[in-house]
């Protein structure tokens, strides 16, 4: 990469880590918020689930406004905002302050990824676009670790009543992002030089449907297995499986590497073997690996190295999907079907941390997570079937 193309790659690089890492302080806190607050898996679920519902309002908007008033633009409102409200989260005293909080956060948290995945795949020739979009995608897992190592000694250290605010207050930290982007960052050619901008309505004409609804329900299977998983995994660890704090620790840690392996080898397979098949082949095996982690009677030090394969298949899936939205698209569209596709998926995958809450009670926290994400996991399959391959595709103002 050029000097301009690695600054570039530098930013969206840092955000969707910090993105993850204010994302992920959530489900840790999980457990001291039902305790302190004596609210039930169902509501804590719910809390989830409303702040990935207006993910997926803020990816589309996000994704229109990039196509409007620019990526770099974007990119910049976009952390502003989930840093500021991740922050709020921790100011919060009931559970009704805290949906609003986390709802508007959500907005910033959906709209950040549409951004940066558009910016990066159009400063990156074709030949490279899968691997250097991927290997942003994989920026998640070390956002998610720093959240866990930085958690994990927060509860540890503080009392359970302070313990989680700190938690979020330290999401402001992402907004200092900001001033990298803005002496560092420029828009892509691409868009500079692009027609104008088609309206919202263009991705649902004929033209185009046959590419977002089948897109769209791709990324409805990805976010609901992945949600499924990671939203309830620490609760999982610590209620059913009855692991400590500390304990719980050393299992996600494995897991998320598992993740950051997944995301760097997805993104060099979307390359060599194409967009689909790198998702035909990580759908199945992370059906295989969620199947094994919840379903079989396995003890506590098998499960701790089957973590990795779950981790490695949930979201390394993920690695070559914004390159491969991206290439599905023009840049008068790009950014508006990206964040439409991406973001309804992640709107409908927002409903199972909510349904697996509340299946839980009847069913048991494992069977109701391995029952979804397997579903989820099935639904990709199916879906991948209806796009076509654009591996190579040079992308069209």
């Amino acid at each position: 990469m050029t000097g301009a193309q690695k600054k570039t790659f530098a930013a969206c690089f840092a955000g969707w880590a910090l993105d993850g890492f204010d994302f992920q302080l959530y489900p840790l806190i999980i457990p001291s918020l039902m305790a302190l607050w004596h609210i039930d898996q169902e509501t804590a679920g719910l809390l989830g689930t409303v702040t990935l519902l207006m993910s997926a309002v803020g990816g589309w908007l996000a994704g229109q406004l990039a196509d409007r008033i620019g990526r770099v633009r974007t990119l910049q409102l976009t952390v502003a905002w989930f840093s500021v409200f991740t922050c709020l989260c921790g100011l919060c005293t009931d559970v009704e302050q805290l949906f609003v909080a986390r709802s508007l956060m959500g907005l910033g948290f959906g709209g950040e990824w549409t951004a940066g995945s558009v910016l990066i795949a159009e400063v990156v020739s074709a030949k490279w676009r899968g691997r250097a979009v991927g290997l942003v995608q994989s920026s998640w897992a070390l956002g998610w670790g720093m959240a866990v190592l930085a958690g994990t000694a927060i509860l540890v250290a503080l009392p359970a009543e302070w313990s989680w605010r700190v938690m979020f207050l330290i999401g402001l930290l992402p907004a200092l992002l900001l001033i990298y982007i803005r002496r560092n960052v420029s828009e892509p050619e691409i868009f500079r030089e692009k027609a104008k901008s088609a309206p919202i309505s263009a991705i649902f004409t004929p033209q185009f449907l046959r590419t977002t609804i089948p897109a769209a329900l791709l990324l409805t299977g990805m976010q609901g297995g992945y949600h499924a998983i990671t939203n309830w995994l620490p609760t999982y660890l610590r209620t059913t499986r009855g692991i400590s704090v500390l304990g719980s620790r050393d299992y996600l840690m494995v897991v998320i590497a598992g993740s950051f392996a997944g995301y760097v080898t997805g993104a060099f397979m979307t390359d060599a073997i194409g967009r689909r098949w790198h998702i035909v082949i990580y759908s199945l095996c992370g059906f295989a690996a969620v199947f094994a982690y919840t379903h079989l009677e396995i003890g506590n030090d098998a499960m701790l190295w089957l973590g990795f394969p779950l981790g490695f298949f949930a979201s390394g899936i993920f690695s070559g999907v914004g390159a491969y939205l991206s290439e599905l698209y023009p840049t008068a569209v790009r950014g508006t079907g990206q964040g439409f596709c991406y973001n309804f998926g992640r709107g409908i995958g927002a409903l199972v941390p909510w349904i697996i809450g509340h299946l839980a009670k009847s069913l048991g926290l494992g069977q109701a997570v391995g029952i979804f994400a397997a579903g989820s996991y099935l639904l990709v399959f199916l879906c991948v079937a209806f796009l076509p391959e654009t591996r190579g595709r040079d992308l069209v103002a």
